[in-house]
């Protein structure tokens, strides 16, 4: 196979990968948000049950002071006064039956309260279903691609001879060099100082220790990781939760200019943000790179930049 054929090679196993990368952002971001709803699903569970209990007790309340008042109100007051031995005490009496009344409506208008928030929480509870639903059809759909992908992927390269392999891997090691060259030559670091925090160090130790683990898509560790899981769990580890797929982290985290980055930010690359390492210093990156490969040390511009996101501003 000539160089030619295998660089078109290289360029078809980047399409499939860069595909499958895309798939696990979304496959993580539907992951999450099942979590997120499955949890307000349970608290919204516990309201119901705690409204149903407070409306049968507000309704047996309701029951009591209705019989009351109907063993009491069968006669009309003027009539009452009229007939009664001692007026003042059926003055007294009717104050109080007074009170009872306005105490009544209190008691309904609560019910009715009790009752409308029930229907809400109800409403609620389906309306967070319905969602769940649609994320575990979304993990599905995105699972589907990723496993398609990755298996295109892995039936071209096993198609390769262990020559043509070994040609395709120093393919893939000029292309990186080249495009780190190139990216060091344009200045993008001139006067590039920037010092870790403590965070950002225990965030850099974390991703350190992972060198050599592993790549899987979905995964957060502690044996393997896909690229968002390995920066996510590093910031995590460092005090810091940030979102768990490079997109969300590129929308949520503020942003900071390359030449002011330091150890610990993450670079995020490709315009739909689908791939994010993290930055160690000296225009290096520890990331998990695709399917088939470890966490390994990589140059910071051997893959088209985005921009830089910082955690701990």
């Amino acid at each position: 196979m000539s160089n030619k054929d295998l660089e078109a090679v290289r360029t078809k196993l980047d399409a499939l990968y860069h595909d499958a990368c895309v798939a696990t952002d979304a496959y993580n971001a539907a992951e999450e948000q099942s979590k997120k709803q499955s949890a307000e699903i349970v608290e919204l569970a516990k309201k119901i049950v705690k409204g149903q209990e407070k409306l049968d007790e507000l309704k047996d309340r309701a029951g009591a002071a209705a019989r009351s008042q109907y063993r009491t109100g069968g006669i009309p007051d003027e009539a009452q006064l009229l007939l009664s031995d001692n007026p003042q005490a059926f003055l007294d009496g009717t104050g109080r039956v007074l009170q009872g009344q306005r105490a009544t409506k209190g008691l309904i208008a609560e019910l009715t309260r009790a009752q409308q928030d029930l229907k809400q929480y109800t409403a609620d509870a389906s309306a967070q279903w319905q969602q769940l639903e649609k994320n575990r059809q979304a993990k599905a759909t995105a699972k589907k691609k990723i496993t398609t992908q990755i298996a295109a992927a892995e039936k071209l390269e096993s198609q390769l001879e262990k020559r043509e392999k070994e040609r395709l891997a120093k393919l893939e090691q000029q292309a990186a060099l080249k495009a780190q060259t190139a990216w060091l030559d344009s200045g993008a670091l001139k006067g590039a100082s920037g010092k870790a925090t403590s965070a950002g160090k225990a965030a850099v130790a974390y991703a350190t220790a992972q060198l050599g683990k592993a790549y899987e898509w979905g995964a957060e560790g502690p044996s393997t990781y896909d690229c968002s899981g390995l920066t996510s769990q590093a910031w995590a580890s460092a005090g810091d939760p940030i979102p768990r797929t490079s997109q969300e982290q590129w929308k949520q985290l503020p942003h900071v200019p390359v030449k002011d980055m330091r150890p610990g930010d993450l670079i995020i690359y490709f315009d739909d943000a689908s791939h994010v390492a993290m930055y160690i210093g000296d225009g290096a990156i520890i990331h998990a790179p695709r399917p088939g490969r470890t966490v390994t040390v990589a140059g910071a511009g051997s893959m088209p930049i985005l921009g830089v996101v910082r955690p701990d501003a």
